[in-house]
């Protein structure tokens, strides 16, 4: 198993299209200083002013840029015809899809993790003493937050993996993840009340603020779950995934 994981791994740290992910996912850090730059000359200029925090802004460039290393890890060898070879070597297909599954989280995790802790940081040291909306809390405070919006990272990239798997084709994953990420929770809005509250609440987007027991009552009402069930829904995402890939892996021939 760890000679499946390193093989993993090696293809991802080789090809190109891992760091143009990674170069993407990091202009959070420049758009984080720039939008800091510009809200903290405003509250120089007001005494005051409430802005939203740059790592909970720019979340979504973050999720969708990894995601996409999660979507390539599989479906750039089912287009290259790589996927043969692979299957060849590891004829276990389960074996191989843990492999790779474990090879994105790692790497989408460390990913993520540095993005949005570098992002805070420079916000932060931007900031100063100026009473902006995002520097009203202390790090200790911030953490479970940070946290949940990594995990959220790492779950949406394991999210593609599992559905290039399952459709075998980059841009029909990459659509896929898009609808989870904004198209499916813009139509949970137009359900009928009590369901478009309840509905909602399981979306992707909002499972990150519950992660941390923050109310949504604005958005949600107060059909909100607790942390647990939040963290139990995003990880079902990723679980309903990787089941419906290693399916239809294993149910298909290359």
């Amino acid at each position: 198993m760890r000679s499946v994981v390193s093989a993993e791994w090696l293809k991802l740290r080789s090809v190109t299209s891992t760091y143009y992910a990674l170069g993407v996912a990091g202009l959070m850090v420049v758009l984080g200083v720039v939008w800091s730059l510009y809200v903290s000359g405003l509250a120089d200029e007001r005494g005051s002013l409430r802005a939203a925090a740059p790592e909970e802004g720019f979340l979504p460039l973050v999720q969708i840029s990894l995601a996409v290393i999660g979507v390539l890890a599989i479906t750039s060898e089912h287009a290259t015809g790589m996927i043969r070879t692979s299957l060849t070597v590891v004829p276990k297909r389960g074996v191989l899809l843990f492999a790779k599954a474990v090879v994105v989280t790692v790497a989408t995790f460390a990913a993520a993790s540095t993005i949005i802790m570098t992002t805070y940081a420079a916000s932060r040291l931007i900031a100063g003493e100026r009473r902006l909306g995002f520097n009203e809390s202390s790090f200790p405070a911030d953490v479970p937050m940070l946290l949940a919006s990594v995990v959220s990272v790492t779950v949406l990239a394991v999210v593609g993996l599992g559905l290039g798997a399952a459709i075998r084709s980059t841009a029909g994953a990459l659509v896929s993840v898009v609808s989870l990420l904004f198209v499916l929770p813009g139509i949970a809005n137009y359900l009928p009340a009590p369901w478009n509250t309840r509905v909602a609440a399981f979306m992707l987007p909002n499972l990150v603020p519950q992660l941390t027991g923050e109310r949504l009552s604005r958005r949600l009402g107060d059909g909100v779950l607790p942390p647990w069930a939040a963290l139990l829904a995003l990880l079902a995402y990723a679980a309903v995934a990787l089941g419906a890939g290693l399916h239809m892996l294993s149910k298909r021939d290359v």
